[in-house]
């Protein structure tokens, strides 16, 4: 069984996103990561970079495939996960935790296209 945390929304295609105020901090699920397997490299989006929500904003690499993450806010990159480009391994270990990706800043946190920890669920199935 994967771990869903209530306090996080999700998306569709396996990002989380932990909205405090007008920062979002992103990642992948518990779902992605084991779909996934070990990852291997994980390239980082640029601070000061412009996403829009459902946009490319990083790539995953496993040892399986390679996957665009995309992020589930509208904003721009303030922050990135710096531990990642040594330990990318992270993601799989903690993906709710040390594993995070960036910190999205937005001007309106947008939660339209976002999904609760029940709707996230009912999508895994």
């Amino acid at each position: 069984m994967v771990e869903v945390p209530d306090n996080l929304m999700y998306t569709k295609t396996h990002e989380w996103a932990r909205i405090e105020g007008n920062r979002v901090t992103i990642g992948i699920t518990d779902h992605a990561q084991h779909e996934l397997t070990d990852i291997v490299y994980v390239e980082l989006p640029e601070i000061g970079k412009d996403v829009t929500a459902g946009g490319e904003v990083a790539i995953v690499e496993s040892v399986k495939s390679t996957s665009d993450f995309y992020s589930p806010v509208t904003g721009k990159v303030v922050e990135v996960n710096n531990e990642l480009e040594s330990s990318p391994e992270l993601m799989n270990a903690e993906p709710y935790g040390r594993g995070w990706l960036a910190i999205i800043e937005c001007d309106s946190v947008d939660t339209s296209g976002l999904l609760t920890p029940e709707a996230y669920k009912q999508e895994l199935g």
